[in-house]
C-alpha cells in the first residue's frame, strides 16, 4: 500500500479534479487512478459546475485560484444547490 492509499476505495468512488493548470490535473489524476478511483476533470469553475449538475461526484478537489470563477465561488455555488 502506498502512502497515499485509502483502504476501502472502490471504482464507484468518483472524484472531480478542477484546476486550470494541466500539469496539476495530470499529476493528481494519475495518482488517484492508480489507487482505483474514477476521475473526471475540469479546467475551470464553469465547467466544474456543469459536470456536477449532470452527475455529482463523491468528492471535488478544487483549485482556489482560477481565472473567471475561483474555487471559493465554485464552492459557494455548490452549497447553494
Amino acid at each position: 500500500m502506498s502512502y497515499l492509499s485509502v483502504p476501502n476505495a472502490t471504482k464507484a468512488d468518483r472524484i472531480l479534479v478542477v484546476d486550470d493548470a494541466p500539469d496539476n490535473v495530470l499529476l493528481v489524476q494519475t495518482i488517484l487512478e492508480e489507487e482505483g478511483y474514477e476521475i473526471s476533470t475540469a479546467e475551470n469553475g464553469f465547467s466544474a459546475l456543469s459536470q456536477i449538475d449532470k452527475s455529482a461526484p463523491d468528492l471535488v478537489l478544487l483549485d482556489v485560484m482560477m481565472p473567471g470563477m475561483d474555487g471559493y465561488e465554485v464552492t459557494k455555488r455548490i452549497r447553494q444547490n
